[in-house]
């Protein structure tokens, strides 16, 4: 993909703070962290999402965040780390390559969770019904 950031920065095209490398997977920091230490983790090949990779690439990419996060943790002295994956418009992705962020977090760093709603009726039985079906 010719316009994709991401892939500009594997190539060495685009700078960035590049935290590891190997032959399927780049880690460098985010330009607009949430805290110091934001990490995002990629595929080497260009992948719209989750939904795009292949099972090899999702345990590249998620054992190397793992690794990044231990990494990033002791890095900034957090007291925690989100990982976090957003695939499609709707959950917020911004760049169309798959992509994990690995987030520090600091007590009281102000930085809040999404907040949940009780199923009402027999909503959750009909939603895990639906779920199920699909599994395929």
């Amino acid at each position: 993909m010719t316009d994709c950031i991401f892939c500009k920065i594997i190539k060495g095209e685009v700078p960035s703070s590049k935290i590891y490398e190997d032959d399927n997977v780049y880690a460098f920091l985010d330009i607009s962290p949430v805290n110091p230490g934001h990490t995002l983790v990629v595929p080497k090949q260009h992948c719209t999402d989750l939904y795009e990779m292949t099972n090899d690439e999702i345990n590249a990419v998620f054992t190397t965040a793992k690794r990044i996060a231990k990494a990033v943790v002791r890095g900034v002295q957090a007291d925690g780390v989100n990982i976090g994956m957003n695939n499609g418009k709707a959950a917020g992705q911004i760049v169309f390559h798959a992509h994990i962020h690995v987030i520090p977090r600091f007590m009281n760093d102000g930085y809040h969770h999404w907040h949940g709603k009780p199923y009402e009726g027999g909503q959750q039985a009909e939603v895990a019904k639906r779920i199920v079906t699909n599994l395929k």
